[in-house]
């Protein structure tokens, strides 16, 4: 019999006197209670231990340990202020846990981070194999990324904190012009100089006002006025020189997020036949050729030769990669560009497959 140590030493406070009462403890409660202690510390030591671990019980690449048991709290929680489902969630942690971090908020606010996690979970899942469970979570990875993108918002207030390299839509009135940013850090915003579709110079006179759109690869849109200061070189290349504005206007947000691009593609006419149960899509056989120029998950602009209506639909066929991609899109509107057709297109229908091969093409996860 053990004999309570509180019962020995009474308890004081002023002068109050507390005698606790004479409890007996038995040798199995005293074993079963550091028992109890001993499980609940090995379970935390245990957790921590798997955590630092990838899916296959490797370290993840970072070489800083991956995610600790309070990391993986803090995943839950912004996934949770994200809106992810459950899925999504255990998306991001597993994409966390296999690059071993360690920082979740940092990798969150951090775009380049946070596609370097994903990259990585995006090439363990395709190796896992090519069947519908593997495009079943690669589409879960997608929605994640995508969710995880358009929370997070960026805010500019001006065009000197533009990244290099963004594609600004300069509208003179007549048409509209895309040109890459050369530099945005100097006393004037440097863009290459605008061509017209045969490839040569357009000169827009000193002092042409121009409103300018963008958007940012967080699918983030903005436009501000400008005026062209003059033209130069930058780099050994031509460059038109526009003035600096720190009045920039949030437009809207895109859906998805979209990639310039230059792929050959094949368009196909479909006509509907019949109406209600008996409707069916009936697929033209003559080939028209297109480039796309830009694309989405959602759709795409192309570049054709060929006038179309708004309104029609083709099926969209295309190569990325070893991936033959295929869609049903629908024609939202067009416009002339000297002898081009610039056609934008929203996809109706589009496989799993087709989708993540899409999204990995616009995220830059695949090898191209």
């Amino acid at each position: 019999m053990i004999t309570s140590i509180f019962a020995l030493f009474p308890l004081q406070q002023g002068n109050v006197m507390i005698k606790l009462e004479d409890k007996p403890v038995t040798l199995t409660e005293v074993i079963i209670g550091i028992s109890v202690v001993v499980f609940i510390l090995g379970g935390i030591i245990l957790l921590n231990a798997l955590s630092k671990k990838g899916p296959a019980g490797k370290k993840g690449s970072s070489g800083s340990g991956g995610v600790s048991l309070f990391s993986g709290f803090a995943i839950r929680r912004i996934a949770r202020n994200i809106g992810l489902n459950h899925e999504q969630t255990k998306m991001l942690e597993f994409a966390f846990k296999t690059d071993g971090v360690t920082e979740p908020e940092r990798s969150i606010n951090t775009p380049a981070l946070l596609d370097r996690h994903f990259r990585r979970a995006f090439r363990i899942i395709e190796q896992s194999g090519s069947g519908q469970e593997t495009q079943r979570k690669l589409a879960i990875l997608f929605s994640a990324r995508n969710m995880i993108e358009n929370s997070v918002l960026g805010s500019f207030t001006s065009t000197r904190q533009i990244k290099d390299d963004i594609v600004l839509i300069l509208n003179t009135g007549k048409e509209k012009i895309n040109v890459h940013i050369m530099s945005a850090k100097g006393e004037h915003l440097d863009v290459e100089s605008p061509k017209n579709i045969l490839g040569s110079q357009i000169k827009i006179p000193r002092g042409t006002r121009l409103s300018v759109m963008f958007f940012t690869k967080n699918n983030k849109g903005f436009s501000f006025e400008t005026r062209v200061i003059g033209y130069s070189s930058k780099d050994g290349h031509p460059s038109m020189q526009l003035a600096h504005s720190n009045h920039l206007r949030f437009l809207s947000q895109r859906r998805n997020r979209r990639r310039q691009a230059v792929i050959a593609c094949s368009l196909f006419l479909v006509y509907v036949e019949g109406s209600g149960k008996k409707q069916r899509l009936i697929v033209d056989k003559r080939r028209i050729q297109g480039n796309i120029a830009d694309i989405s998950v959602g759709g795409c602009s192309m570049k054709m030769l060929t006038p179309v209506k708004v309104g029609a639909r083709f099926k969209i066929e295309f190569m990325q990669g070893d991936e033959n991609v295929a869609a049903l899109g629908q024609v939202l509107r067009t416009n002339r560009t000297g002898m081009n057709t610039i056609i934008h297109v929203k996809f109706l229908r589009v496989s799993l497959k087709s989708m993540n091969t899409i999204n990995a093409f616009v995220y830059e996860y695949g090898r191209e």
